[in-house]
């Protein structure tokens, strides 16, 4: 069972510490363990009931009425609220439901959250309503950390299986005249926002040539030779230095006047990009629609 900094509570359940403590002390709502040095520590158990106080919040619930709910009470009051109409309130309730079965290791009840979410979405809106914030949440889409825990890496496993397979579904381009190279340099691992957008691009009916994670750049410089696409489509996930990023893609890419460099991901490299190579910068998966 892992144990969850006070921090890591707050970026999950979207509480704030100094709320948290507050409802420890007045509510006695949950009882942290604490180590030699007095920091808090949170279980799974405890994760999951902030998870489901978060989604009764949100359904207008006060937290006094909330800390009375034994925890069968709580789970029925949060099933009554998978019946509300509110899309803000039913995407948040998505989240935290997929949060819980992400943290128990529950392939069937994540499976059956997803599947949820995508008939009443469809893939793109739920990846922009449900699946993004989710993955904001647990600190895996634009921004991440060098070792990340199994219950993440369990989640986004999930999810990347889901989109390769709905883009296996898709029928092969109409749209000849645009074509899309979308790939990961040297030391960039996390691939479910180039999968995402290679979704998007082939739902549109425009080309692909996906060479997904970590491609060597000498690799990536025979591809552009033979296929000349009229887009380059990166994301930086992992903080690296932007004048190094930059002199290597510079330096093995040799891009021409038919290839455009599209960016995505930590905003230092993207704005240094922008400003070296004429880069243009996607800040949200809207807006690769403008290029199709």
């Amino acid at each position: 069972m892992r144990l969850y900094q006070i921090t890591e509570l707050e970026q999950l359940t979207g509480i704030k510490a100094h709320t948290i403590r507050i409802w420890e002390k007045r509510y006695n709502l949950i009882e942290p363990d604490r180590t030699n040095t007095n920091y808090r520590r949170y279980n799974d158990e405890q994760v999951k009931k902030l998870l489901n106080v978060s989604t009764l919040l949100s359904n207008g619930y006060k937290i006094s009425k909330i800390a009375e709910l034994s925890d069968k009470d709580l789970h029925l009051k949060i099933l009554e609220s998978q019946s509300s109409k509110q899309e803000d309130v039913i995407c948040a309730t998505f989240i935290n439901d997929l949060l819980s079965a992400m943290i128990d290791f529950d392939e069937q009840n994540f499976e059956k959250t997803y599947s949820a979410v995508i008939n009443r979405f469809g893939l793109f809106d739920a990846m922009l309503n449900v699946f993004y914030p989710l993955l904001n949440k647990i600190g895996l889409l634009w921004s991440v950390n060098d070792v990340s825990p199994a219950q993440e890496h369990f989640a986004s496993c999930l999810i990347k299986r889901k989109i390769m397979a709905a883009t296996d579904g898709l029928p092969f381009a109409k749209h000849k005249k645009k074509k899309f190279l979308l790939l990961l340099i040297p030391g960039e691992m996390h691939d479910i926002s180039l999968l995402f957008a290679n979704y998007i691009i082939r739902s549109k009916g425009h080309e692909t040539i996906y060479l997904g994670q970590d491609v060597p750049y000498e690799n990536i410089s025979l591809v552009l030779k033979q296929i000349r696409p009229n887009f380059i489509l990166t994301f930086f996930t992992v903080p690296q230095d932007p004048k190094t990023v930059y002199s290597d893609l510079k330096n093995n890419l040799q891009l021409g006047d038919g290839n455009k460099l599209i960016v995505s991901g930590q905003s230092a490299t993207t704005e240094y990009l922008q400003k070296k190579m004429n880069a243009e910068v996607i800040y949200h998966p809207k807006d690769l629609l403008n290029y199709l």
